[in-house]
């Protein structure tokens, strides 16, 4: 929501993955490490690894929680041993053997790479939404791996019908 402040989550789209009576995680969709907030924030964060950096571009800030972890949210066209199947049409790899596929043209049609993850401990997902700060909805593969990923939280608080003055300077 828009009055939601932390650098973390401020016009963050989070693509829930699990939900129980023990938490929740979720990854952010919608900032890369190219994103200027997630620079101001990270700003020494490099990832070394050039056959990554070469085949996954842009990578992705999953969350704060963690960002020595690797996940790659992706299409149910891909499937390994470690593969979570999240949806009928989402599933979440978090092994390099993933990545292996992608460089070889054999993994998932539909990819993003993230570092970290957005976590909430028991209940905590359930009073921020009571306190208003998340609103959910259902997303297709093509909202989350296609399109400006700079627009895609404005346009989905337009789905809601809230309309949201542009920023200028600050958090984009």
């Amino acid at each position: 929501m828009p009055h939601l402040t932390d650098p973390y989550f401020s016009r963050s789209l989070v693509f829930i993955c699990e939900h129980d009576e023990n938490g929740a995680m979720g990854l952010i969709m919608n900032k890369s490490f190219d994103d200027k907030v997630v620079k101001e924030v990270f700003p020494t964060l490099i990832i070394n690894d050039e056959a990554i950096n070469e085949v996954i571009s842009p990578m992705y800030f999953g969350g704060p929680v963690s960002l020595e972890q690797g996940f790659i949210l992706h299409s149910n066209d891909y499937v390994n041993s470690d593969t979570l199947q999240v949806t009928e049409e989402f599933s979440l790899t978090s092994n390099s053997a993933v990545i292996d596929a992608i460089q070889e043209d054999k993994g998932p049609r539909h990819f993003k790479m993230m570092l970290g993850y957005a976590g909430w401990g028991e209940g905590q997902l359930e009073r921020e939404i009571e306190n208003g700060d998340w609103l959910f909805q259902e997303v297709t593969l093509d909202f989350i791996f296609t399109g400006n990923d700079s627009e895609k939280w404005i346009s989905a608080t337009q789905s809601f019908g809230i309309e949201i003055a542009p920023t200028t300077g600050g958090i984009a």
